[in-house]
């Protein structure tokens, strides 16, 4: 699905469920980690995370795009279109639109990827996924020398 595709299937689903015409843009933004979509009250755009689509399908993102569309036709008649608002919670229902999307499981970070590195003087354990320049930084308590260690404790 590309941006076009996306803007006809906004249109579709705005004059269905709303009876209104969605008349400003609709594009996926890929820069859009932890949303499903946004609505911009600015210029009255909506953004979709193209994620939820290719791991979720077509039912997530109709529901990402009704709730989208909420906050789009609300804000457009100057009614509450924020999450907190009970003009938007009762259209949400109307319409049958989540409150929420899906999360999407981000990858558990594996401990092997950390590295550890432990003051000479004090003691002090230091966990960083980048490597230390052993050469260039000091411990920030005593002023110590850092040595990396294999095992934190």
């Amino acid at each position: 699905m590309d941006d076009k595709q996306l803007q006809q299937l906004i249109e579709d689903i705005s004059l269905t469920y709303f009876q209104l015409p969605f008349v400003h843009r609709a594009t996926f933004n890929p820069r859009l980690k932890t949303t499903g979509g946004r609505y911009l009250t600015f210029t009255g755009n909506i953004e979709i995370n193209k994620k939820y689509y290719d791991v979720f399908g077509m039912d997530e993102l109709l529901g990402i795009v009704k709730h989208e569309l909420c906050h789009y036709h609300l804000h457009q008649r100057g009614l509450g279109y924020k999450h907190r608002d009970q003009d938007f919670k009762i259209l949400l229902k109307k319409v049958g639109a989540p409150r929420f999307c899906s999360p999407i499981k981000k990858p558990a970070s594996s401990p092997s990827s950390y590295r550890f590195y432990k003051c000479k003087d004090c003691h002090l354990l230091y966990k960083r996924v980048r490597r230390v320049n052993l050469k260039k930084y000091r411990c920030g308590k005593c002023r110590g020398e850092l040595k990396e260690v294999d095992e934190p404790y």
